[in-house]
C-alpha cells in the first residue's frame, strides 16, 4: 500500500514545476547556440544605440531555429540600456496589412493602438514620426514572417513607408529587419525598394542532433520538478524532434508526454508516454501553420483535404462555389499555401485556364481536419 502511494501522483499534484517553459513563445533567460547570430544582430543595432540609424537585415533560417528569440532578446535588451530606440517586433502571420504593421509602431512609439476606423492611414504615419523626432528616436521595424507580407503584396509599400520616412520627416532614422522562415522563399522587391533596403544577412543553421537535446533537458530541468523524466527519456524525446527538424516538435512533446503521465497517475514520464504523446507533437507545426491562415485560406485547405490529390481547375470551382472568390484570389491563396509547405504542386500541362497544376496536401486528411477543430 506505501508503495501505491509513493509511485502514484496525487489528485491535485503535478509534474510541472513550471510550464511556462514548454510554451512556444517562451524565452530562455540561456539562449544557447546562437552567440554569432546575436552578434550580428547586435552589430546592425550598435549604430542606433549611438543615435545614428540602424543597419537593415534579412534574418533567414528554417523554422525553430532562434530567429524570433534572438530578436525578443536583443530588443528587451535595447529598452534596458536606452530609450533613444524605439524597437518593434511585428508578427506579419497576424498583422499583414500596411494599417495593421504600422498600427504597432503606432502602439510602441505613442503607447496605444491607433482607432481601427476614422482614422486615415497618412494621419497614423504623421503621428508616429512626429513623436519620434520629437523624442529623437531611431526606429527598427522586426517583419517576422515577412513572406506573408508577399501574398497580398502590401511588402514593397510597408518596407518603402519605414525606410522613407527622412523624406518626409527630416532626421527620421528608421531600419527594417526582415525575418524570413522559408530559406527557399523567392522574394522580389520593386528597384525604388531594394535600393534603400540592402539588408546584411544572418543566417541560422538548424540546430544539430545534439544542441536539442541539450535545449530539451535545459527545459525539462526547469519546467519538470526532479526526477519526472530522466535524460534517457529526454534523449529519445530529442530524436524525435530530430527527426522532424523542429525544435518545437520537441517542446511540445515534452509537455504533452507529461500530461499523458498525469492523466495515468504517475510521477515518472517513460517512454510509452512520448510514444503515445507523438503523434499530437509531431503536427504542432501543421495547427501553428493553420492559426495563422484567414478564414477563406483555411476554406481550401479544407477542401484539399477532402480531395487528396486534386488538378487546380477542379479545385477552383470547388472554391470558387463556396466562397465566390476570383481565378486570381485563389491562385494566389495556393502559391500562399505551397510556400509555406502545406501542399506540393506540379505543373501537368494546359487546362482550360492556362497551364494546370496537380496539387498534393503534404498532410493526411485526418491529420487536416483535427488541426482545423473539425
Amino acid at each position: 500500500m506505501g508503495k501505491f502511494f509513493k509511485e502514484t501522483l496525487g489528485y491535485e499534484e503535478t509534474l510541472f514545476q513550471d510550464e511556462r517553459y514548454f510554451d512556444l513563445d517562451y524565452i530562455p533567460k540561456d539562449f544557447n547556440y546562437r552567440d554569432a547570430q546575436l552578434r550580428s544582430i547586435e552589430m546592425c543595432l550598435r549604430p542606433a544605440l549611438r543615435g545614428g540609424r540602424a543597419l537593415n537585415a534579412r534574418i533567414i533560417g528554417p523554422p525553430a531555429t532562434g530567429k524570433t528569440t534572438a530578436i525578443k532578446l536583443m530588443f528587451s535588451e535595447i529598452r534596458e540600456k536606452t530609450d533613444r530606440v524605439a524597437c518593434v517586433h511585428v508578427n506579419c502571420q497576424i498583422h499583414a496589412s500596411k494599417f495593421a504593421v504600422f498600427s504597432q509602431v503606432h502602439k510602441e512609439a505613442l503607447g496605444h493602438l491607433p482607432p481601427e476606423t476614422g482614422v486615415p492611414f497618412p494621419k497614423v504615419y504623421e503621428a508616429i514620426f512626429k513623436k519620434l523626432a520629437k523624442e529623437n528616436k531611431s526606429l527598427v521595424v522586426a517583419l517576422d514572417d515577412m513572406n506573408y507580407l508577399f501574398y497580398d503584396r502590401h511588402a514593397n509599400d510597408i518596407i518603402y513607408d519605414v525606410l522613407r520616412a527622412h523624406e518626409i520627416f527630416p532626421g527620421a532614422k528608421t531600419a527594417v529587419f526582415g525575418i524570413l522562415s522559408d530559406v527557399d522563399f523567392n522574394y522580389k522587391l520593386d528597384a525604388k525598394v531594394s535600393s534603400i533596403f540592402r539588408p546584411q544577412e544572418i543566417f541560422f543553421p538548424p540546430y544539430t542532433r545534439s544542441e536539442i537535446s541539450s535545449i530539451l533537458k535545459d527545459r525539462a530541468k526547469s519546467g519538470f520538478f526532479p526526477g519526472v523524466i530522466s535524460d534517457r527519456v529526454v534523449e529519445k524525446v530529442a530524436e524525435y524532434a530530430f527527426s522532424q527538424a523542429d525544435l518545437r516538435v520537441g517542446i511540445e512533446l515534452l509537455r504533452k508526454s507529461a500530461l499523458i503521465a498525469e492523466s495515468g497517475a504517475v510521477r515518472r514520464i517513460k517512454e510509452e508516454h512520448v510514444e503515445k504523446a507523438y503523434g499530437n507533437a509531431r503536427l504542432v507545426n501543421l495547427k501553428y501553420l493553420l492559426k495563422s491562415l484567414n478564414p477563406e485560406e483555411r476554406e481550401l485547405v479544407e477542401l484539399l483535404a477532402g480531395s487528396g490529390r486534386i488538378d487546380s481547375g477542379r479545385l477552383y470551382e470547388a472554391f470558387k462555389k463556396k466562397t465566390k472568390q476570383s481565378y486570381t484570389k485563389f491562385y494566389r491563396i495556393l502559391d500562399k499555401l505551397e510556400s509555406v509547405r502545406l501542399v506540393d504542386t506540379r505543373f501537368t500541362g494546359k487546362g482550360e485556364k492556362g497551364r494546370t497544376r496537380s496539387i498534393l496536401p503534404r498532410y493526411e486528411k485526418a491529420e487536416i481536419l483535427n488541426a482545423l477543430g473539425k
